[in-house]
């Protein structure tokens, strides 16, 4: 007989710019991040996900993917920035910049 004391529930989050997933799912303690993205099966039907490219993360602090899990933990998969966000302040600078007020006299 298997015992319910050695389960308990995570999230695994994953976001794309038009769609976003946040599964539940029950572990066994022991079990790592790897262990249960494989698990909640995130990696088959997302397969642009790389863990050894996207960076993981438990409510926004990173993580290794041997981490070992918690009750209520939310494993965060982080997509890669397309654009470094300096550029992209630069490049909405330059377009919202007015044409110069200032005058030859």
């Amino acid at each position: 007989m298997v015992s319910h004391d050695n389960y308990f529930q995570v999230e695994v989050a994953y976001a794309l710019p038009h769609t976003q997933i946040l599964r539940k799912l029950n572990i066994s303690a022991g079990c790592t991040v790897k262990q249960a993205l494989i698990l909640s099966g995130v990696l088959n039907q997302f397969p642009e996900i790389d863990l050894t490219k996207n960076k993981l993360g438990i409510f926004g602090k990173i993580i290794q993917s041997n981490t070992f899990l918690q009750p209520y933990d939310r494993i965060e998969i982080y997509r890669p920035l397309v654009i470094d966000p300096k550029d992209a302040r630069r490049t909405r600078a330059k377009k919202n910049t007015p044409p110069s007020t200032l005058r030859s006299i």
